[in-house]
């Protein structure tokens, strides 16, 4: 679960602070920016240092939960410009993220099983060690070249 920040002061935030607030690299933020995936544009102070707001950390956040779920840039990149461009696309946004979303839940399901595998693994290795035995552990004897191989030749040549 994710720490609940306070608000950013009105000003808003240095792009280091900001960085902090979010948990992402200033290169990061920059990044975000220059890859078209800042729905609104970044407030500069006079001196044009950007001043991050509330609404740019929360879209901040929303990229990069998206990002660390294998959304790649370029589909993010369309959503943003949905986004952006404002009401009446909602259809397509939606569309957007119900694919995303299958893809993830099929990611996770596979990750489900893999865990469960390990899990199984887990429970044999500890039964066995609780009845101080490795028997039943799989332990493959090495590989053996065969006798016409040489010794510094790989086995499986292409």
């Amino acid at each position: 679960m994710r720490e609940i920040k306070p608000e950013p002061p009105p000003e808003g935030l240095t792009i280091a602070e900001a960085a902090e607030w979010t948990g992402v690299s200033v290169h990061t933020l920059r990044y975000y920016e220059r890859a078209g995936l800042v729905v609104t544009g970044i407030d500069r102070t006079p001196g044009g240092r950007r001043r991050y707001h509330h609404r740019d950390l929360r879209w901040i956040d929303v990229c990069t939960r998206l990002r660390a779920t294998g959304m790649p840039i370029r589909t993010l990149r369309r959503y943003a410009d949905l986004v952006a461009a404002g009401v009446g696309n909602e259809p397509e946004r939606l569309a957007l993220l119900e694919s995303h979303r299958a893809e993830v839940a099929e990611r996770l399901a596979e990750l489900g099983a893999h865990l469960a595998a390990i899990d199984h693994k887990v429970t044999t290795y500890r039964a066995r060690l609780a009845e101080g035995s490795a028997e039943g552990l799989w332990a493959p004897a090495p590989l053996e070249a065969p006798p016409e191989a040489p010794v510094d030749e790989p086995l499986n040549k292409p």
